[in-house]
């Protein structure tokens, strides 16, 4: 559906967008018999949203084809100022879900009440010691590791176009977290977020009961300079201070019985690390010449806040890797109403020409 002159449709931004771009730049290079400069290859990978599972089996397979002067990852918005941005990384990703428990049914809260643990209680006081009021972690050694920015890193940063104060209005926020640091500072450290928390039922559904378990799901957006097993340990380690026996399967009733306080936490999935390309690179400074020849002043970031798995290919072909997004930055991608400005697509398309026939 066209509506405003966006497109309406599941996927619209993330991730046709830049596909269509791609293909009718070339088309349209074609069409005008203007000559490519380099060997250009097209890698479509389906499995992304799903942590690209056989990504890296299939880049170890077909290292030589594979490895090349760079890789441009087409995936992401815009700058929130609309201005095209060059991302030179993206975070990495480690999710946890935990599990707190109390009787092995619900019960009614007027009966049992003040005497039966509450899980739902329980968790909110657990995740709440995760973090201070301005969002800062408070798991031990979060922050440890962290590999420094490079000068040019930190200029860019500087140069960034402030948007916080546009944003916030745009999203109706009466305040923001960081204590004082800018959106594009704080996306150049590891988060922790509650990505779900349920427990029993709410609203219409609710009734008078204690529940019997209460469940987070909890994401970490990682930087350079720390793992996903690190980020995992380190919660962990910190569930474990707050006086929870840890288990990664539902406890039997002799475990129930035996712990005063018992938190089940899983994994869903390895996650992975960040990856960054040095800003000084000489592919680094083509292609924003390029991209400043097309699409005027670039927003030049060392990373984007989403998570890519950028590493398998700078550790299965070796090959630097470089963030080109056309996609709006209010595209509701993952969510209802996803969409694409047509003015977005038509940039993209006029700066995939470019670099295409300019590298």
């Amino acid at each position: 559906m066209i509506r405003d002159r966006r497109i309406y449709a599941r996927s619209a931004s993330d991730d046709k967008a830049p596909i269509i771009a791609l293909v009718t730049a070339l088309d349209a290079l074609h069409a005008s018999k203007i000559p490519l400069n380099a060997n250009i290859k097209f890698v479509l990978e389906g499995e992304e949203e799903a942590e690209s599972p056989h990504f890296s089996q299939i880049l170890a397979a077909n290292k030589e084809l594979l490895r090349a002067e760079v890789w441009l990852i087409c995936d992401g918005p815009v700058h929130q100022s609309r201005r095209q941005q060059i991302l030179f990384g993206a975070r990495g990703i480690a999710r946890l879900d935990i599990t707190v428990y109390g009787a092995k049914r619900e019960l009614h809260s007027g009966h049992y009440g003040n005497w039966a643990p509450n899980p739902a209680m329980m968790l909110a006081r657990l995740v709440a010691s995760m973090q201070d009021n301005d969002g800062r972690v408070l798991v031990d050694h979060f922050y440890d590791g962290i590999e420094p920015l490079s000068e040019t890193e930190k200029r860019a940063i500087a140069e960034a176009p402030e948007i916080d104060s546009e944003v916030k209005r745009e999203l109706w926020l009466g305040r923001t977290e960081g204590a004082g640091k800018s959106l594009v500072e704080l996306l150049n450290y590891p988060s922790l977020n509650i990505r779900g928390i349920s427990s029993a039922r709410s609203g219409d559904q609710a009734s008078n009961v204690i529940p019997s378990t209460a469940t987070a799901a909890i994401d970490m957006r990682l930087v350079k300079g720390i793992s996903p097993d690190q980020a995992r340990s380190r919660v962990v380690d910190h569930i474990r201070k707050q006086g929870y026996f840890i288990v990664d399967h539902d406890p039997d009733p002799d475990t129930l019985m035996s712990h005063t306080r018992i938190a089940k936490v899983a994994s869903r999935d390895a996650g992975y690390p960040a990856e960054r390309t040095s800003m000084d690179l000489p592919i680094s400074r083509e292609v924003l010449r390029i991209a400043e020849s097309a699409r005027g002043p670039i927003v030049r970031l060392p990373t984007m806040g989403g998570s890519v798995g950028l590493y398998m290919i700078s550790q299965s072909v070796g090959s630097p890797t470089i963030m080109v997004p056309i996609a709006n930055h209010d595209n509701n991608q993952h969510s209802f109403d996803e969409n694409l400005r047509l003015e977005n697509l038509w940039d993209g398309i006029e700066l995939m020409a470019a670099l295409l026939a300019g590298l």
